[in-house]
Order: structure tokens, then C-alpha cells, then sequence
């Protein structure tokens, strides 16, 4: 029987295909808040993470969410039962972009859309349980807590600079989600990972 992460990795890889060439299942799933403030439509705080921009904004994303949720699929399913990670990871979408919903919910001219809310909260999971593991950003090696402190830095100061097309606020809130629950899931992975900041060879 295939893992949750694979049908999650499925799931959004074939819808997100099948929308890359049809509009209108794109404004049907994606993140519009006045369909959410008037037409009550709260599954779209969950599809827009199915839907992706192009084709390299869906590799980036599932490819992080592959190497990442491997590790920690096992994780949150030895402690919240077999469907842990699925549920982690539908908070994940949820938190992420509730903040952006909440700030633009009588905005007619917002759209968001793309799983990056929910994929940082899996990579933010993993830097708790292994802060000094390399990981590669743009074919640089570097310790994963080192990444997760730039990461924060650069989303902090693009959010705050309000330009582009990218949702800083959602890689912030679903990295600082991913903290969370990965420490209430567990609460003994908060000294473990404060151990493990004292170690960097460990």
C-alpha cells in the first residue's frame, strides 16, 4: 500500500499537470478569499496547495517535500497513528496560508496558490530532529540549521518588502507550524535539538 507522502506527491503532481492547461479548474481550487468570505468555499484553504505557477514551482516544491517527508513521514506516525503525516501536513496547508487569507479575505484582486506553506513546515520538522545535516540549496552543501536561519531571514525581509509573486507570509508560518507541532507531536525533540545546536558534529 503506497505511504501518504506518495499519494500526497500524486495527487498533487496530476492535478497540478491537469491545471497547468485549464483555467478554470485553476479558480476553482485556487486560494480567492471572497470565495471563501461569501460563498463559504473552506476547501480552497486546503486545494491551492494542489495547484502550481509552472513546472518548476511544482519540482522545487515536491522535490523538497520527497526528500524531507521520508524522513519524517515515520515520525509523525509512530506518534498520531498511520495517517500522522497526512494530518500534519493538511494543518500545514491550512496554518500556512490562514494568516493570508485572514489579511486579504476582502480582497477580489488575491489569488494564492502552491503546497510551499505545507513543504516548509515538513522541511522546518526535520531541521528539529536533525539541525546539522547537509542539505543542498541551489548545489550548495550546507548544515540544515544554518539554511533554516537564512531561510527565515530572506522570507521575513520579502514579506515585509511586499513585492513579487511569492507568499513569504506562508513559508513563514507553515516553518514556524512545523516547529510547533513537530515539538507537541513530541516534546522531547525540543532539549534534543537544543542538545544537538551544542554539538554540531553530532
Amino acid at each position: 500500500m503506497p505511504t501518504t507522502l506518495l499519494i500526497i506527491l500524486a495527487a498533487t503532481c496530476i492535478v497540478s499537470f491537469m491545471a497547468f492547461n485549464n483555467r478554470r479548474l485553476i479558480d476553482d481550487l485556487i486560494l480567492w478569499p471572497p470565495a471563501i468570505e461569501r460563498k463559504r468555499e473552506y476547501y480552497r484553504l486546503v486545494t491551492y496547495g494542489l495547484i502550481h505557477a509552472d513546472g518548476m514551482h511544482l519540482l522545487f516544491n515536491m522535490m523538497t517535500l520527497f526528500f524531507f517527508g521520508r524522513a519524517m513521514e515515520p515520525f509523525y506516525n509512530q506518534s498520531l497513528g498511520e495517517f500522522g503525516f497526512g494530518l500534519f501536513y493538511l494543518g500545514g496547508l491550512v496554518i500556512s496560508i490562514l494568516p493570508t487569507y485572514l489579511k486579504n479575505r476582502h480582497n477580489s484582486n488575491y489569488r494564492s496558490l502552491g503546497a510551499s506553506g505545507a513543504v516548509s513546515a515538513v522541511l522546518f520538522g526535520f531541521i528539529m530532529l536533525y539541525p546539522w545535516s547537509r542539505i543542498l540549496v541551489l548545489v550548495v552543501p550546507m548544515p540544515a540549521i544554518i539554511y533554516a536561519v537564512l531561510y527565515v531571514v530572506y522570507s521575513v525581509y520579502m514579506d515585509q518588502r511586499g513585492q513579487g509573486n511569492i507568499n513569504h507570509s506562508a513559508h513563514l508560518w507553515g516553518a514556524a507550524y512545523g516547529v510547533v507541532f513537530t515539538v507537541l507531536v513530541n516534546p522531547a525533540v525540543l532539549p534534543h535539538f537544543m542538545e544537538a545546536l551544542s554539538q554540531p558534529g553530532m
